[in-house]
């Protein structure tokens, strides 16, 4: 397929959010008590859960500076992501400056205050993100100041990266290191100069001595103490979205430090583009020799390809990669996304239905790749 053919889908994508996502999720997607919700039933109404974890609330704060950017409801936009920066950096805090994982949904504040590396990196994110789209908000950007330092004092590790929880767990995984990254460089965009970019380059050193050590040097997910290779089923899955979502961040650390593309990029990228389905679309585990481990298939693994091929095109303008794009655009809007703006968020491996509501945290996932393919294709 054409660059035509997926500059049309960029501009299919911007009519989905602008007309739907956006509109659901804030008028059935606040709560009372100034909190994002959980998630939505599977026919777009509110669910009634009595807690809501921080990360959606970081979450939805950055789907909305992305509404704020794209010139949706700009003041409304913006007063949501006012509500979300007061939720981070107030309610959602521990004493010590971390943030917690869950919050009451009725305002009673944190009911788990574990801190987690998963979800200081998405409130980090948010917070970059939605001093961007502000204009560099005061808030936004104490806020973050704040949590780095916390971070820095409570969680890095001797063997390198940060500690995944408090107390701190002696397994060691790349999953939270790979979202701090992508917090890094979203604070090098709203900050320049902050020295952002150093640490963003200290979590790829981690990915080239460690996450990407084992046979046929694939992304690894979870590692023994001191970053050494696991044993057993952690020694062998890898998860094709992961290695999609680190092809895209690896041109996104490029692009922001000048730099050539790591190498691995085009390793991890073939590897993940093999085990998609006929139609495009990607399942939750291989084997590192690339047999299913487990053939479900949920809406964010297919939002990370999506991202993958656009990287690959921005970098190549390899019209081969447009045709891979379309399809994992096609199979999102044909199978995941509901015309009202809701998801369906996963898929057993025969393709029946999984899901029992539609998590808030999801669209994290496909305003991203909905808003790489806008700016990618400049629609």
């Amino acid at each position: 397929m054409s660059k035509s053919a997926l500059k049309r889908r960029a501009r299919e994508a911007r009519h989905w959010l602008l007309d739907a996502c956006f509109p659901l999720w804030s008028e059935r997607g606040i709560g009372g008590h100034d909190l994002f919700r959980e998630a939505l039933t599977l026919d777009h109404q509110p669910a009634e859960l009595e807690t809501t974890r921080v990360r959606v609330q970081a979450r939805q704060t950055y789907v909305f500076s992305q509404a704020l950017r794209m010139g949706w409801k700009p003041d409304t936009a913006a007063d949501h992501v006012a509500m979300g920066l007061s939720t981070l950096t107030g309610p959602a805090r521990r004493t010590d400056g971390l943030v917690g994982r869950v919050l009451d949904a009725g305002g009673a504040g944190l009911t788990d205050d574990t801190a987690d590396l998963y979800d200081i990196a998405f409130t980090l994110f948010a917070l970059a993100e939605a001093a961007t789209a502000l204009g560099g908000a005061e808030e936004a950007t104490l806020g973050a100041a704040s949590l780095l330092a916390a971070l820095d004092a409570k969680l890095r590790a001797p063997d390198g990266g940060y500690f995944e929880t408090l107390p701190a767990d002696q397994a060691r995984h790349q999953n939270p290191h790979m979202h701090l990254l992508e917090a890094c460089l979203a604070l090098h965009r709203a900050d320049p100069d902050g020295g952002h970019l150093s640490r963003a380059t200290a979590i790829i050193d981690l990915f080239d001595r460690f996450f990407t050590a084992g046979p046929g040097n694939l992304l690894g997910e979870h590692f023994a103490p001191g970053w050494t290779q696991p044993t057993g089923r952690n020694a062998d899955i890898v998860e094709p979205g992961h290695q999609f979502e680190w092809v895209w961040l690896l041109h996104a650390y490029a692009r922001a430090s000048d730099t050539p593309v790591h190498p691995r990029a085009q390793q991890l990228y073939t590897f993940a583009c093999a085990s998609l389905d006929e139609e495009g679309r990607a399942v939750q585990e291989v084997t590192r020799e690339g047999a299913i481990a487990d053939g479900s298939r949920r809406t964010w693994p297919q939002t990370e390809a999506l991202k993958a091929h656009l990287a690959m095109f921005e970098a190549t303008r390899d019209e081969a990669f447009t045709a891979a794009a379309c399809r994992s655009f096609d199979v999102l809007m044909d199978e995941y996304l509901t015309p009202d703006g809701g998801w369906i968020d996963q898929y057993d491996a025969t393709g029946k239905p999984m899901a029992h509501n539609m998590p808030a945290s999801t669209g994290y996932h496909v305003v991203l790749a909905m808003a790489e393919l806008m700016r990618v294709m400049d629609a």
